[in-house]
């Protein structure tokens, strides 16, 4: 199991080595843009809710 793991994402684990990057911002940004959705329930209006998330995030 932990073979298979490793070949799969041996790519991504030597970008991190190398470069030291990772996703955590993407991960970070994701969670960031649940948390809006969540508060935004029930909008219906989605070019107000797109223009919301991008004066809050851009």
């Amino acid at each position: 199991m932990l073979l298979k793991t490793f070949t799969i994402h041996y790519n991504d684990i030597l970008n991190y080595f190398n470069h030291r990057s990772t996703n955590a911002s993407a991960e970070s940004f994701n969670a960031k843009i649940k948390k809006f959705r969540s508060n935004f329930r029930g909008v219906r209006d989605r070019a107000f809710f797109l223009f919301r998330l991008q004066n809050i995030f851009a």
